[in-house]
């Protein structure tokens, strides 16, 4: 018997976006919290929420950071506010450095890790997200409408 041949349709690029109510009276990490929630970083209900606390600590930080030292501050950071100690391994923390690198708002140079081009997020989302990543997938799918004619 021969194998039936299914064909993987792997996205090039993909994002989620979801629409809360307004940012009214919102703590620094509960902001983080529905950034990373609207843009699909986060899935609504989710109790880990290391991403939310990787993020906060790249905002804050002044210099570039490697993992060990990320891993770190995360750790400290968590502990500071009594918050579990769920998913501060290293490779989860790489894992999750990963997904905010590719949504453009964390690079690596020389091994370490820090807010894109040390831009305001508010302009890596005008300019890498919204004009960029978001313009081309909206180009693509027209393109799957216009060819259903």
């Amino acid at each position: 018997m021969q194998k039936k041949l299914v064909s993987k349709d792997t996205p090039l690029a993909e994002i989620t976006l979801r629409k809360y109510e307004r940012p009214v009276n919102l703590q620094k990490r509960d902001l983080i919290k529905k950034i990373c929630l609207s843009v699909g970083l986060l899935q609504p209900g989710d109790s880990r929420d290391i991403i939310v606390d990787i993020f906060h600590v790249l905002l804050e930080s002044k210099q570039p950071v490697n993992a060990e030292e990320l891993q770190k501050l995360v750790i400290e950071y968590r502990k500071k506010r009594k918050l579990e100690l769920r998913g501060i391994a290293t490779s989860n923390i790489r894992r999750q450095v990963r997904r905010l690198r590719e949504l453009f708002l964390v690079e690596k140079v020389k091994n370490e890790y820090r807010i894109c081009e040390n831009e305001e997020l508010h302009r890596i989302f005008e300019e890498k997200i919204k004009k960029f990543y978001i313009h081309t997938i909206v180009e693509r799918v027209e393109e799957y409408f216009k060819l259903l004619r």
